[in-house]
């Protein structure tokens, strides 16, 4: 299976992080292919903005992480209309509109988001907290 992964972990997947659990290496690993969002992205390029003192701080930019991600041999993927309107359709179980947005991307097209938020589990069996 494709899978689709929440910004957290392709940033941690390319830094080799220790916080990448073994199970989201392995799932990464034998996966038909590897995506990140171009949402992720703008997460990265917001929370970046906000500095290092900031809750939940992001330390690389926007551009640095698009090129690790690239270099990391993972397949951008945009957001389209379709994702927009999925996004419509979520019930709200999760209040971050960056996870929602991935939350649409890989249900419709549809891909195994991996994500270390637990809570994002409640949207179905697509999202798998590693």
């Amino acid at each position: 299976m494709r899978v689709l992964l929440d910004t957290h972990i392709a940033l941690w997947s390319v830094k080799g992080s220790p916080k990448l659990s073994r199970e989201a290496v392995r799932l990464i690993v034998s996966a038909d292919g590897v995506f990140f969002s171009s949402i992720s992205l703008v997460e990265i390029a917001v929370k970046h903005a906000r500095g290092p003192a900031s809750p939940d701080p992001i330390l690389v930019d926007a551009r640095q992480a698009h090129a690790e991600f690239r270099l990391a041999g993972f397949t951008e993927l945009a957001l389209t209309a379709a994702h927009a309107e999925a996004l419509d359709t979520l019930p709200p179980l999760h209040r971050d509109p960056f996870d929602r947005m991935l939350i649409a991307q890989a249900m419709t097209e549809p891909m195994r988001l991996l994500t270390h938020d637990a809570a994002m589990t409640a949207y179905g069996a697509l999202v798998a907290a590693v």
